[in-house]
């Protein structure tokens, strides 16, 4: 037996997961039916007070509703021992509306501030069929908008639907109460209101390239005595420098407290950034040794990393790094869950017991300097060891 508590609780889901549909497009009458499934004899028969209770339910709320589109639809029952009886089967939601009315509370007034909300959207920007797929996938942004805020970016994307901008930076965007930090946040809710009313070429904004910074530990090779070096990632990729080694370190601290190492660069991966440097050509042709905090996702960086590069080697995010340092771990506050096939077995065992220990984190930093300093001298003369051994001509090769 579904009770109106129950079908309250149905009617709530079915309300949020469709209304985008039913915002967007004129429904067919009924929107919502949902079955009641009432009573056998039997289950009558072994508690009548319950059964008695959940129809009079439906009664009651068909009385107070009986204006509303709100349907209950009964059927007779003719039992042996019972008797003639008339049992709620069905109940039936004539609009949006009235699934609204009938679960009441937050989701009614999610429900009301959508309805309002694609109403001024529809018109605003003049959209019909496209409007369903614009509330599915923007939907929740649009929602926890202020009413203040709904307005400006209502507003600004009117404004470059009229006066089509190109080539432009967010601070030199032209609209009144719109700089650059306000534009990043609302940026692709705006930039999806222009599509779904077809002018998706209103805009052009040219962003700030993402930066990479690196050090480059040989001074023999820094062009002009330039050893710290901060520039756009394609800038990046044609500067000319032919390092042996590569340091990849994910803090920047890390970065600026390396000393001299012959025929090697340092760079800040940056976390999730080393997807950019690991298109850097000179960075592709080193050996590649990289540093970064004992948590899930700093493995997750460095599986990310050889998923593009073959020859990287981890250094310091072993398991007996990760125990003898027990006293400097913190916790993880958001553990990367996935698993990760670029490492290798001693990596996913160490990463198994960051795990098993409670997702905790031992960041680079921590580790005392001169040890680490030390196992990244023994790191570094292994890869210039098999460098020099992979450079090396073949016999029956000319040098």
């Amino acid at each position: 037996m579904i009770t109106v508590e129950a079908a309250r609780d149905r009617a709530r889901t079915k309300l949020g997961r469709s209304m985008p549909e039913w915002v967007a497009e004129p429904q067919m009458e009924p929107v919502l039916t949902i079955a009641l499934k009432p009573p056998t004899e039997r289950q009558v028969l072994l508690d009548q007070n319950v059964s008695v209770e959940w129809a009079t339910g439906w009664r009651l709320l068909e009385q107070k509703d009986q204006v509303s589109g709100i349907h209950v639809e009964w059927e007779s029952r003719s039992w042996s021992r019972v008797g003639q009886q008339r049992v709620p089967v069905r109940v039936h939601f004539r609009a949006p509306d009235d699934v609204a009315q009938f679960v009441g509370g937050e989701a009614a007034h999610r429900w009301r501030r959508m309805s309002d909300r694609a109403q001024k959207i529809r018109i605003a920007l003049d959209i019909g069929t496209v409007l369903r797929p614009l509330l599915s996938q923007r939907g929740n942004r649009i929602l926890a908008l202020s009413d203040a805020a709904f307005t400006q970016v209502l507003g600004a994307t009117m404004w470059l639907r009229d006066h089509p901008q190109n080539l432009m930076r967010p601070r030199q965007l032209p609209i009144r109460g719109v700089d650059s930090k306000w534009f990043t946040e609302h940026r692709v809710l705006v930039q999806s209101l222009l599509n779904a009313a077809g002018f998706s070429e209103a805009i052009t904004v040219l962003d700030a390239e993402t930066r990479i910074r690196f050090r480059i530990l040989d001074p023999s090779l820094r062009p002009g005595g330039l050893g710290d070096v901060t520039a756009p990632a394609s800038e990046v990729r044609g500067f000319t420098v032919s390092p042996s080694v590569v340091f990849v370190v994910e803090n920047l601290e890390t970065l600026l407290s390396l000393p001299d190492f012959p025929g090697a660069v340092a760079i800040h991966g940056s976390g999730y950034a080393v997807d950019l440097v690991s298109h850097i050509t000179w960075v592709k042709q080193a050996r590649v040794i990289y540093w970064g905090d004992l948590d899930s996702h700093g493995f997750a960086i460095l599986s990310k990393l050889r998923s593009h590069l073959f020859d990287v080697t981890s250094v310091l995010m072993d398991e007996k790094t990760l125990l003898d340092h027990r006293d400097m771990w913190v916790g993880e506050p958001k553990p990367h869950r996935g698993r990760f096939s670029k490492l290798t077995l001693p990596e996913e065992t160490t990463l198994a017991r960051i795990r098993d220990e409670g997702d905790v984190r031992l960041e680079q930093e921590r580790i005392p300097w001169e040890a680490a300093l030390t196992q990244l001298m023994r790191s570094y003369d292994h890869a210039m060891e098999h460098s020099s051994v992979r450079d090396r001509p073949r016999e029956g090769r000319e040098a």
